[in-house]
């Protein structure tokens, strides 16, 4: 029960996540600094890891190139792909996993799990906890926390193993920091999800949380954009041909910009790149970061001459990444040869739909905008052979008789999407992209940007750059940096270098609690009037710690007081409410929800300290402006610290 005194304190700024207060123990960790950065970008479609040495920041190492690959992909990145034994133990991952899939027999296959483009599963679910289950392309379905933390200490295992291999001295675990990327749409649940998947991967303790940073995925791509000079980026508005890539006689794409190939270390400027230097005090930019489940957008105002960062409008965004063309594809073939053929064949020969999605996304890839002649994907021999036995006719006459003119039977057996047909699977995701930013670029805060830069790995795709420079080109310029795919990664990995680099954040939701107010008449409504030892109070009213798109500081805190209801309390705990907006009064008002739990663990009252159980205090200290929050608590009579944790994934 909450005192009249409101209470405590509950979180939450800008692209927050939880965080704890330390233990006394790990309070006092900073024996030494951190040796190494290591940051992981934990992607829909494809990962990495990237790391700097403190000593030598300016140089980013690039994970080694692995074994495999797709047709027409060049970046550093492997297949957010992991295949689990039947025994539910690690096997592989990356293209490994995809690799070994595709070679069991189809009726082993039915018996290993395998796993793609899970990562949207935890943007998509609304009641995520630690039991939440994924389910692998064969239907069997597994705790998701062991999902992610299987690849988790796979990307561990592999960044450690290189960090030692390029450095001189012993690394003891407690000089790594770790960094992961997550979208800045994910909600507190979504982002305490992946911490906890990186204690249980074993990354960091619960004992040194801060060895664990989370960053935002469009927030570190604006602290790599910082950095670029003039020969990293295309600007499209000066390159109209084909958007940052020309085409050469034999209508192959060539990449305009050189890239090092025979390096994977990347140099960055210690200050501002002279990309910057024709930007004013006070210039606007949009950052869209584009990638394989998400579009993030965040809103960036660069602080010269230091080179921080503020950003001026909560991020935004949504479901509308490069899988949206993908399930675009897969709606397509169930038009074609019905939806429960596609079910069956996905449940009874899940490798090779793994094959037939593996084919279009490297199709998928090479589509360009204006592109005269269409595109041929293999099907499987097993799809073919599968449908006769499943339908009595063949593939052919199916394609015939769905009256789709713009996919037709090719003469060597593919499937031929026409250029049309192509258009037709990125239109819908396209549009939603180039609908966000123009509603976006309508606020009042975002008045006058000059810049609108495209990242991610969707980003690469001429079919997106082309759309969102004819619809947003005359207000902004377009610009992609180079090794776009690879911007949110090196981002990180400065982020992990510097983590105040950000000054200001904006809050995405309102956060507070509910207190007891002394009831008046006339502005309370009667259903909240609670009589308490001859006293009338107003239950349920919210009180506000921060607003939704308030401007947080870096440092900046709440503070709280709270005095135990009962002499010899030890556990408190606080329901935190959450709202889209800031004109609510009642933790009951429509759009108010509970969203998570502040638990305080009181120690002892130590002899002679308290008289009297209302005089015993416990003040809470709460830091916004992070992208997690951090939280302390302490018994004022004693001056010691209480335990505090905030847990958004039990609610």
């Amino acid at each position: 029960p909450l005192s009249s005194s409101p209470v405590l304190f509950v979180f939450s700024p800008g692209e927050t996540l939880l965080t704890l207060c330390l233990r006394p123990e790990a309070r006092q960790r900073k024996s030494r600094p951190f040796s190494v950065v290591v940051a992981i970008d934990f992607g829909t479609t494809s990962s990495g890891y990237a790391f700097s040495f403190t000593g030598d920041p300016e140089a980013i190492h690039m994970m080694r190139r692995w074994e495999g690959g797709d047709p027409g992909v060049a970046n550093q990145k492997s297949p957010t792909s992991l295949l689990l034994t039947p025994e539910l133990k690690f096997h592989s991952f990356g293209f490994a996993a995809r690799d070994s899939y595709h070679d069991l027999d189809p009726e082993e296959a039915q018996h290993w799990l395998y796993f793609d483009k899970f990562k949207m599963k935890i943007h998509s679910i609304s009641d995520l906890t630690m039991e939440t289950e994924l389910e692998a392309v064969s239907g069997r379905r597994v705790k998701a926390i062991e999902v992610f933390a299987h690849a988790l200490r796979f990307f561990k295992e592999h960044a450690l193993k290189e960090v030692k291999d390029q450095s001189s001295s012993v690394l003891e675990r407690d000089e790594v920091r770790w960094v992961i990327t997550v979208p800045a749409v994910w909600r507190q649940p979504a982002k305490q999800f992946m911490r906890e998947a990186a204690y249980l991967a074993e990354l960091v303790s619960h004992d040194s949380p801060e060895q664990l940073l989370i960053a935002l995925e469009p927030e570190a791509a604006s602290i790599y954009c910082r950095k670029l000079r003039l020969h990293q980026v295309i600007d499209l508005s000066l390159r109209p041909m084909s958007n940052g890539f020309s085409l050469e006689s034999d209508g192959k794409l060539k990449v305009r910009i050189a890239q090092r190939q025979h390096s994977r270390t990347f140099l960055v400027e210690s200050g501002t790149g002279e990309f910057w230097s024709e930007m004013q005090t006070g210039d606007r930019y949009i950052v869209a970061d584009c990638g394989g489940g998400t579009v993030d957008l965040t809103v960036h105002q660069i602080e010269q001459p230091q080179g921080t960062l503020k950003e001026l409008y909560k991020a935004s965004g949504g479901p509308y990444g490069a899988v949206g063309v993908d399930l675009a594809f897969e709606a397509m073939l169930c038009q074609i040869f019905g939806e429960d053929f596609i079910d069956s064949f996905k449940a009874k020969r899940p490798a090779a739909w793994v094959d037939l999605t593996i084919a279009f996304e490297a199709r998928k890839r090479t589509a360009t905008p204006g592109r005269s002649n269409g595109l041929n994907i293999s099907l499987p021999f097993s799809f073919i052979d599968y449908y006769k036995r499943h339908r009595g006719q063949s593939v052919e006459t199916a394609l015939r008789k769905s009256n789709m003119n713009i996919v037709k039977w090719s003469s060597q057996g593919m499937l031929r999407l026409t250029a049309e047909a192509m258009n037709e699977l990125f239109q819908p995701t396209i549009n939603n992209i180039i609908k966000h930013i123009e509603e976006l670029m309508k606020k009042q805060e975002v008045q006058g940007v000059r810049f609108l830069f495209l990242v991610g790995g969707f980003a690469e795709s001429p079919m997106l750059q082309q759309a969102v420079q004819n619809a947003l080109g005359q207000t902004c310029r377009i610009i992609i940096p180079q090794d776009v795919g690879l911007t949110i990664l090196k981002g990180a990995v400065l982020f992990g270098l510097d983590p105040t680099v950000v000054r200001v954040r904006r809050c995405p939701l309102t956060y507070g609690v509910g207190v007891l107010n002394r009831f008046v008449e006339g502005r309370h409504p009667r259903d909240k009037l609670l009589v308490k030892e001859g006293r009338e109070w107003c239950t349920d009213i919210l009180d506000r710690f921060v607003s939704v798109d308030q401007s947080v500081a870096l440092g900046e805190v709440v503070r709280r007081s709270y005095t135990p209801a009962r002499t010899g309390q030890r556990k408190i705990i606080i329901n935190i409410y959450c709202s889209a907006t800031d004109d609510v009064v009642y933790i009951s008002d429509p759009g108010v929800r509970k969203c998570g739990a502040i638990t305080l663990d009181l120690p002892e009252a130590l002899p002679g300290t308290v008289a009297g159980v209302e005089r015993r205090e416990i003040r809470a200290t709460m830091q916004f402006g992070d992208t997690e929050i951090k939280v302390m608590a302490v018994d004022v009579a004693s001056e010691r610290t209480v335990r505090a944790t905030i847990d958004f994934l039990s609610n």
